[in-house]
């Protein structure tokens, strides 16, 4: 029998493992996630381990023996397989998250869930690292500062799937709280990656400098922002003219070849896996095709996620556990009571009230994937403790499942709060983003004019630079290589470089010199025109500096003479009508991929999102409901309905297939599928659902449909039927037995296609098509209308 490879055998034990427990915990109500991770335990070397022991203590038997039994049972042979299927888990779920995360969504969330995260996260970092010094230094020997700083990092990521995983049990999904907490795990999951750099950087130094911790910055944000910027610029429209070759096959193979070639490019230039896939799904999610794409790759992340994360549950020692069994306890503490109040604290200094606040505080006390990933990159760096990874796994299977308890009782919690907080702090029940309201009053002119100049240098700065760089380490190489010796090839390199960045340089120096905001300042007084002039001049200066920093490594002993021709090269730039098309043919078409998705959103959207971030300050949301099929009162009128009277909640628009009703009449009926968007507290969008689910009379059973489905039969035309030397049409089937003939079998001659003028004779066998009751009083009903006609 040929050898089956060990990669197939333990992938086959991991598997089978969690398809057996996520069944259990599926049937338990308990996330998948905590499945994944017990499968993990029940399927490692620890658990047979820990299994035999227990075996040989409560038996007796000799330990020789029961080590033989064990030994015939499977087991993981080789843990680098796991690992191996294991990373390409991470680089999956990255690539998933980024496909849902996009970098316009973290515009969209505004600052209350910027300011709220950070102060939530800079402070679980900082009581983690505390934690890790004071407390575990003395409990764990070979303890490190190092091992404190990722503990700190993990502490600090809560699960977005345990959270996802709780409102959806709960019902809580349409409550206000619950969108804040999205849009704070969003930004988590920007800080994660950004967390995942920087702690690359400290292992590989093994200390942290200042300087070194801002060069990885700078470098990280450089490359992010090249990615981005060249992605949104050449994908969305590489895909737009393939869209007729991209079946669901070839869509799904570019999407994953685009994502391992970020992959190998980050890898290339010293970031990690996790960070290309995370940046390729970013790209990828302002493009049309996101949500196509992200359906497409589900299996596939579903997939390795699970091994990921049933090798998790394999770095579980019941040993170390029960060894640290108190630092388990400490830090689980330390989540559960840290992360409340940090998050609360977070949430009220973003303008919240207080309710929201602790509704949003007690939702976030848990930690979960990212904390793994994290631990992960740990063990792999080799710069934390063994005793670590089972530690921090234990508290999140400890806080997964405190969570549902936790939100439960945020409620409680705040009725005890709210009645001991004097009079005078009144306004933090509200929350002072409460009586704030965005007017309509003019912008400053400057902070307008300066904010997009800022915005344009850096990016096109970024661009120039990034050419630069590409240039002076693969194409200068190459060029000097043909041509070596020769002033023609540093030309050529000068030319084509200053060629290819000209339109960025264009853009930096001129752009915005004739916006509104710019001829406002410059008609209101004399002093404004300095700073203007000043303003175009520090521009044209930064891009001077750029063509020198092509001109003087070619030419290091002209420098004067570069210095003049940077000068000439820059006045042609700004005077060339050929660059300056160019640079707004360029621009045009990244605004046009970025946009062009937000653009399709707005216009099938009922309400704009502009409306809805507007209300968040509110005690009033918008939210969207679709009516079930079941809903009992389906033809019913608005009035007659009155979702005003008995739930509170206003409805707005009703969404119909393509079609919207905007602020529908009392007499605008409702049909199956219509999606009602409706404003109103969460208590009213707690009555709509409740109701909605109430009038939702129970599906048919199948049993009771399947004497609907069509089914074939046989009739043969016998002596003195009625149905001899009568067509099919004289005969009257389809309308008298409502069944159809499919085919005529006369002889050895099988008949399929005939008219309705076909005559049956004595020995047809006639083929019917209809459903199972109509085929079985065929024979009768053919008779009854014979002897009626």
């Amino acid at each position: 029998m040929a050898h089956l490879p060990d990669f197939i055998s333990d992938l086959a034990i991991i598997l089978i493992t969690a398809g057996i427990v996520t069944i259990i915990f599926k049937w338990l109500k308990q996330p998948v996630v905590l499945g994944y991770i017990v499968a993990g335990f029940l399927a490692s070397l620890h658990f047979k381990k820990f299994i035999e022991k227990l075996v040989i203590d409560i038996s007796g038997a000799s330990d020789e023996s029961i080590r033989t039994i064990f030994k015939t049972l499977p087991e993981i042979s080789d843990m680098s397989n796991v690992g191996i299927w294991a990373e390409i888990g991470v680089i999956f779920l990255l690539f998933a998250l980024g496909l849902e995360f996009s970098f316009k969504k973290l515009m969209d969330v505004g600052g209350k869930a910027s300011i709220a995260t950070l102060i939530n996260l800079g402070s679980m970092i900082i009581i983690g690292y505390l934690a890790g010094q004071l407390f575990i230094v003395n409990l764990i020997d070979d303890w490190t500062r190092m091992d404190s700083i990722y503990l700190g990092c993990m502490l600090s990521m809560s699960s977005t799937t345990i959270i996802i995983k709780a409102f959806n049990d709960m019902g809580l999904q349409k409550k206000k709280f619950a969108g804040i907490v999205f849009g704070m795990l969003i930004v988590e999951d920007i800080a994660a990656i950004i967390m995942m750099v920087l702690l690359t950087t400290f292992a590989s130094s093994r200390h942290i400098e200042s300087g070194e911790l801002a060069n990885s910055v700078v470098k990280l944000f450089f490359f992010m922002l090249i990615w981005f910027i060249v992605g949104i610029y050449m994908i969305p429209t590489i895909l737009k003219k393939l869209k007729k070759y991209l079946n669901d096959e070839t869509l799904l193979i570019v999407a994953i070849g685009l994502c391992l070639g970020m992959v190998l490019f980050a890898s290339i230039v010293g970031f990690s896996a996790a960070l290309g896939a995370f940046i390729m799904g970013s790209i990828l999610a302002e493009t049309i095709e996101s949500k196509h794409i992200e359906h497409l790759i589900e299996p596939l992340k579903n997939l390795f996620g699970a091994v990921f994360f049933v090798s998790v549950g394999m770095m579980i020692d019941p040993a170390i556990i029960a060894e640290y069994g108190v630092l388990v306890i400490i830090l689980t503490l330390v989540v559960l009571i840290g992360r409340i109040t940090f998050a609360t604290l977070g949430v009220l200094a973003s303008g919240e009230s207080l309710k929201v606040a602790m509704q949003s505080g007690f939702s976030l006390a848990q930690i979960g994937e990212f904390s793994f990933i994290i631990a992960t990159l740990g063990v792999s760096l080799g710069v934390i403790t063994n005793a670590l990874y089972p530690i921090i796994v234990a508290v999140s299977v400890i806080t997964t499942f405190t969570t549902p308890y936790c939100i439960k009782l945020s409620d409680t919690a705040y009725g005890w709060l709210e009645k001991r907080i004097p009079d005078k702090f009144a306004k933090i029940k509200d929350g002072y983003g409460a009586s704030g309201y965005d007017t309509v009053n003019k912008q400053n002119d400057w902070r307008k004019l300066l904010k997009s100049i800022l915005t344009l240098v850096a990016v096109y700065f970024t661009i120039s630079l990034a050419i630069l760089l590409v240039f002076q380490n693969f194409i200068t190489p190459y060029i000097l290589e043909y041509v070596p010796g020769s002033v023609w090839g540093q030309i050529l390199i000068a030319i084509i470089a200053l060629t290819l960045m000209a339109p960025f340089l264009r853009a930096i120096m001129m752009k915005k010199n004739r916006s509104e905001e710019f001829k406002n300042l410059w008609k209101d007084n004399r002093l404004n025109r300095g700073a203007l002039v000043s303003l175009i001049v520090f521009r044209i200066i930064i891009c001077i500096v750029l063509v020198l920093m092509v001109l003087i490594p070619l030419f290091p002993r002209l420098t004067i003479l570069m210095v003049i021709i940077s000068l000439v090269v820059v006045t042609l730039i700004i005077f060339s009508q050929g660059f300056k098309a160019q640079s707004r043919r360029i621009e045009a078409r990244f605004l046009e991929n970025l946009n062009l998705k937000q653009k399709l959103k707005e216009k099938n959207a009922a309400i704009l999102p502009t409306v809805a971030n507007d209300l968040r300050s509110k005690n009033i949301h918008i939210a969207e409901f679709e009516i079930s099929q079941s809903f009992s009162n389906i033809g019913k009128t608005l009035r007659e309905l009155d979702f005003r009277q008995k739930t509170g909640v206003n409805i707005v628009t009703i969404v119909r297939g393509c079609n919207k009703i905007n602020i529908p009449d009392g007499n605008t009926r409702i049909y199956p599928f219509d999606k009602l968007v409706v404003s109103g507290s969460d208590e009213e969008m707690q009555k709509l659902s409740q109701y909605l689910e109430e009038k939702a009379e129970p599906d048919l059973l199948m049993e009771e449909e399947a004497e609907y489905y069509i089914c074939l039969s046989q009739y043969l035309v016998e002596p003195g039927s009625p149905l001899i030397d009568k067509s099919i049409v004289d005969a009257g089937i389809r309308e008298k037995t409502e069944s159809m003939v499919i085919g005529i079998d006369r002889g050895d001659e099988s008949i399929i296609n005939f008219t309705s003028g076909f005559v049956f004779q004595e020995g047809d066998v006639i083929w019917l098509a209809g459903e199972k009751n109509k085929l079985n009083s065929f024979e009768e009903n053919i008779k009854a209308s014979s002897i009626a006609s």
